[in-house]
């Protein structure tokens, strides 16, 4: 079999499972609940997208890695505990045919889950919006829905980066369990634990002004936060922000996400 048939295939199955599971529709529902409730009881919905986009920006940095965890931290695990990953060498499958197959599957899975509820939030925000909302209040832009599907962009693109490094830990384990301890100690330290190393050594000295860009775009959650302000929030602020470098905040997303299959298809071809 062809890597690119078998990714295909593996893609299939990958979907299919998830599409049959109640448990995902049950994800489903508490997520889309989440995230519209928020743009709601926020009050954003009324004020205009960049608000719209404030409000959800602290819950999405917690909400996408444990979405993107649910996903995808026994995708690959639950093959290697059901020995399938033997069965399917005697096709022979390529291991990155197997993880892309897995990969996207489950990508398109957190794709929709994720990016279905924020479209409603942006078609809300376009019905409920008062047309005084549309210049924001110190005058550097225009609150338009371009900047809100930046944002919806930015989101997505930092959830398939968690995903990536999901299944990598999830390559790495040998059961269900194990799995579920590796996502998450390792998602910990990955989304939260970078965070917090930073502030530390802003208050410690290590970080200075002069590296402070570098050491906010290592952390995927800080890129993904400076991304944010940068290219979607600078609307709000009298000034540029200069709170981070998009291009170094783009390319550690991308390395991240790099990383992360390269150790799947490296734990993979372990097995």
């Amino acid at each position: 079999m062809s890597g690119r048939r078998a990714a295909r295939v593996l893609f299939g199955r990958e979907l299919a499972s998830i599409v049959r599971s109640r448990s995902y529709l049950l994800l489903f529902a508490g997520v889309a609940a989440v995230i519209i409730g928020i743009g709601i009881v926020g009050g954003g919905i009324d004020a205009g997208y960049v608000p719209t986009a404030v409000d959800l920006l602290l819950p999405l940095e917690l909400l996408v890695p444990a979405v993107a965890f649910a996903i995808g931290y026994r995708s690959i695990a639950d093959d290697i505990q059901r020995d399938e990953l033997s069965v399917l060498e005697t096709y022979p499958v390529p291991d990155w045919a197997y993880v892309a197959g897995v990969y996207v599957g489950r990508a398109v899975a957190l794709v929709a889950m994720l990016g279905l509820p924020l479209f409603v939030v942006g078609i809300l925000v376009w019905l409920s919006a008062g047309p005084d909302t549309t210049i924001v209040a110190t005058h550097r832009g225009i609150d338009s829905p371009l900047l809100f599907g930046r944002f919806v962009l930015l989101t997505l693109a930092y959830a398939l980066m968690v995903l990536a490094v999901v299944l990598a830990l999830s390559a790495l384990a040998s059961t269900r369990k194990t799995a579920l301890t590796f996502a998450v100690v390792g998602l910990g330290g990955l989304v939260v634990g970078l965070d917090l190393l930073v502030l530390r050594g802003v208050g410690a000295g290590w970080v200075t002004g002069d590296t402070l860009i570098t050491a906010i775009a290592a952390s995927p959650t800080s890129a993904y936060r400076g991304l944010v302000f940068e290219t979607v929030l600078y609307v709000a602020f009298e000034t540029e922000t200069g709170y981070a470098s998009p291009v170094a905040s783009t390319f550690s997303l991308l390395v991240w996400t790099v990383i992360g299959l390269s150790v799947a298809a490296l734990g993979v071809s372990q097995r």
